[in-house]
Parts: C-alpha cells; sequence; structure tokens
C-alpha cells in the first residue's frame, strides 16, 4: 500500500539527468546590523546589512514523511548566520559572503549556494552597495 499522499503520488519530483532531485533553499531580504567595512567610522558602529541566500539542496525521497530532521533546515542556517555577524568585525562584504557561502556548503546535502550581502546605508544614491557570489560544493 502506498502511504505517500495523493499530491506526492500524483504530482513526480523535478530530477536531474543524474537522478537526484535539486530543490532550492530560500532566506530572502534577512536584514541584521553588522560590524562591517574597512573605514574607521565602519569599526565605530554596526550598519545594516541585507542578506540573501540560495542553496541547491538534494532533495530527500524522505521529505513525504514531514520530518524537519529529512531536509537541510532554513533555521539552522539564518542561526549560524546571526552568529557569524555576532562573532565581530569583518572588513569587506566579500568576506562575509564567503563565509556564509561557507555555512551553506558545510551539510553534505548542499550542491551550491548563492549568497548576495548588501550594505544598504552607504551609498545615499543608491538602495544597496554589494555583492553576489555563487559557490559549488
Amino acid at each position: 500500500m502506498d502511504t505517500r499522499s495523493a499530491a506526492a503520488r500524483l504530482v513526480p519530483p523535478v530530477v536531474p539527468r543524474d537522478g537526484r532531485r535539486l530543490d532550492r533553499l530560500l532566506i530572502t531580504d534577512l536584514v541584521l546590523d553588522a560590524r562591517i567595512g574597512v573605514h574607521a567610522h565602519e569599526h565605530a558602529a554596526t550598519q545594516r546589512v541585507r542578506i540573501n541566500v540560495e542553496i541547491q539542496v538534494h532533495g530527500e525521497p524522505a521529505v513525504v514523511a514531514d520530518d524537519i530532521a529529512n531536509v537541510l533546515s532554513y533555521e539552522n542556517i539564518v542561526a549560524a548566520i546571526k552568529d557569524l555577524i555576532a562573532a565581530g568585525h569583518i572588513n569587506l562584504v566579500e568576506t562575509l559572503a564567503e563565509r556564509i557561502a561557507s555555512i551553506c556548503l558545510a551539510d553534505p546535502r548542499a550542491e551550491r549556494a548563492r549568497v548576495r550581502v548588501e550594505k544598504l546605508d552607504v551609498e545615499p544614491d543608491a538602495a544597496a552597495v554589494g555583492i553576489e557570489i555563487e559557490r559549488p560544493r
């Protein structure tokens, strides 16, 4: 007897050529106060950064069981990013993006990570300035 839900039986997952499913975990517009920047005034105070993360993860057939233990949890990624920000001053948005990508790729289910880090209050004529990187496992 098939114990999967009717929706799971009717809509087959997208499967890449190598046979593994790829899903995307998204964290969108996470805004945090960070100690970031190379200038003296940036060492003296925090500034707002916006972080966007997209992680391509291998989808697990066990996800149908509706159990968080079977997935890469966005909650854990957000907590790790917050811990990273709280750990101390970082000079470059590039460094912050690289460290976040490393956090994302630490889980063996993660295949690729795209990270965007933007300073929101630096350039008065722009909504934000920053960097976007993409890293494979």
